[in-house]
């Protein structure tokens, strides 16, 4: 499959992270890709950028080495309504604005109410994208999730990283499956995410790439392979 984009990123500014800016938009020229996503982490994970990081990325320049960029933030689900920490005000800053639940900052509940969380931010209009739904943090019922998605045009990540067997999320590749399943059932599309926090992984998606061959994934459902498809779909 031909990979043009990879749009869920970190860099140093992030806090747990090895690359620049100028790094990781290096690599991605080097790779072939036409479109890098930096996200970084918006402020309740520890370590993180203060909230002055993003009301100054308009002085990045938006291409870089033949690169498109879109610069935005991973944004924090915080409880089962899908409440999250950052505002309007900073929300209209971004590029691209990815939500996810993470352990550190997130009060969850049970499996119902996740997913109530999770629809809820899948349903606002500022979100474009859910990050690593799969990765077993919060246990959620994945079907009305993926009718969601399909509902509101947000995209579900399918997360190289947490694919990792060094990470230990043991429920990552089941879940993953389920939603690749119901995605392809549905005909809903999905976004591979490498969650790259050095420049050598970007648009690694070896993991991801190996449940896309077992659930015989259709390609046109997957937004990697094309700049004008993903922007189309998320009306960017």
């Amino acid at each position: 499959m031909n990979i043009e984009l990879d749009v869920h990123t970190h860099t140093v500014a992030s806090g747990h992270a090895f690359s620049t800016l100028q790094e990781m938009v290096k690599a991605a020229s080097e790779k072939g890709l036409k479109l890098l996503g930096i996200t970084e982490h918006a402020p309740s994970i520890p370590g993180s950028c203060n909230p002055i990081y993003f009301r100054n990325l308009y002085v990045v320049p938006r291409r870089m080495y033949g690169v498109d960029l879109l610069l935005g933030a991973e944004i924090n689900i915080l409880d089962c309504e899908g409440n999250i920490d950052m505002d309007e005000f900073y929300l209209n800053l971004l590029d691209l604005r990815i939500a996810g639940i993470h352990a550190l900052c997130y009060k969850g509940g049970t499996p119902e109410e996740n997913t109530h969380g999770m629809i809820q931010a899948i349903s606002n209009p500022y979100i474009h994208i859910i990050s690593h739904p799969g990765d077993g943090t919060a246990k959620l019922h994945f079907e009305p999730i993926v009718l969601a998605a399909k509902e509101h045009h947000t995209l579900l990540e399918i997360n190289n990283s947490s694919l990792r067997p060094c990470r230990h999320k043991v429920e990552a590749r089941g879940n993953n499956l389920e939603i690749l399943r119901l995605c392809k059932q549905y005909e809903v599309p999905v976004i591979l995410g490498s969650d790259a926090h050095i420049s050598f992984d970007i648009a690694t998606y070896d993991y991801a790439l190996q449940l896309v061959a077992e659930t015989e994934f259709p390609e046109a459902l997957i937004m990697n392979n094309s700049v004008e498809k993903f922007k189309a779909y998320l009306n960017l």
